[in-house]
């Protein structure tokens, strides 16, 4: 896995990408990319987005 607060240009082939936790699309070099992470538990948990809109329809989810 990608360190999530790398530099957006920082080469990431697709295998080590993170998927959208909402549509599944890789993201890579994607300056809509955005990550929620939450406390659930005393367990860190991290979702990646790859864009607002998706960030919104895994809310809703949520």
């Amino acid at each position: 896995m990608v360190d999530p607060t790398s530099d957006l240009g920082e080469d990431v082939d697709e295998d080590n990408a993170p998927s959208c936790a909402a549509c599944g699309s890789k993201i890579i070099q994607s300056p809509t990319h955005r990550v929620v992470t939450r406390v659930e538990d005393g367990t860190v948990r991290t979702q990646h987005f790859c864009s607002d809109a998706c960030r919104t329809d895994g809310d809703a989810d949520a």
